[in-house]
């Protein structure tokens, strides 16, 4: 089963071409490790939350972007030796220094709960993350479904929902602190995938029209420590 290693990292707006250089350089190994794909995007829509935000999240200072990138693998095992050979191979300490601070860096390993569409040929993605009480999984999978019928219908290419199964505590940032995740609370790393920010945009704005005036379900998880922001592609393996 698929399984993914999320990232969020806030990188000096300066550094993007260093980082684009870091990240190309980083996939060959995360490849002969035997991930499937790498796709890293630069943030060009963040917004700051009233509870959360990405730029909380990775505690961003003026001059910073932020980064959301995942490494695709076949499946969790594949994905945990992957991992642990990157801390021991040499030919990754031999990498140049990183051009961004990774003591802020937040990951963890997550397996999809629910995938519509494609994410393939997306010109812009839209990135979440929250924390989902644990016995909700269901009616959070239930309502990813209502979701991608609504995102399918503004014109999205595909969505993907991932929940958290391997995430660390961090010493300085970590999933957890960034969405305030409470006791029996699993970290949510997820996106939709759009063909380019007018489509999502126009799409935004007619479900905000669309539901204006009607009740809104509660939902299976506080909506109100949730956080989105949109990204550009930066790299993608699967068209380098």
């Amino acid at each position: 089963m698929t399984y993914f290693t999320g990232f969020v990292a806030a990188v000096p707006t300066a550094n993007k071409d260093k980082y684009t250089d870091h990240v190309t350089a980083v996939w060959p190994l995360f490849e002969s490790y035997g991930a499937n794909r790498m796709v890293e995007t630069w943030g060009v829509d963040v917004p700051k939350g009233k509870v959360t935000d990405f730029l909380g999240a990775v505690q961003a200072t003026d001059g910073e972007t932020i980064v959301f990138s995942w490494v695709e693998w076949p499946d969790r095992a594949t994905a945990d030796a992957g991992m642990e050979r990157m801390q021991e191979d040499p030919a990754m300490q031999q990498l140049p220094e990183m051009p961004f601070d990774g003591k802020r860096v937040i990951y963890g390993g997550f397996a999809p709960i629910f995938e519509a569409g494609t994410v393939n040929g997306a010109g812009y993605y839209q990135g979440f993350l929250l924390a989902v009480p644990e016995q909700n999984k269901a009616p959070y999978v239930d309502m990813a479904l209502e979701g991608w019928k609504l995102f399918e219908k503004g014109g999205a290419l595909g969505m993907v929902e991932n929940w958290g199964e391997d995430v660390p505590r961090g010493k300085v940032t970590d999933f957890y602190r960034a969405t305030k995740a409470e006791t029996g609370e699993v970290p949510v790393f997820s996106w939709s995938a759009w063909p380019d920010r007018a489509t999502c945009d126009a799409a935004a704005k007619a479900m905000e029209a669309e539901m204006e005036g009607m009740d809104i379900p509660k939902m299976p998880f506080d909506g109100m420590r949730m956080m989105w922001a949109g990204f550009e592609p930066l790299f993608d393996s699967a068209a380098a």
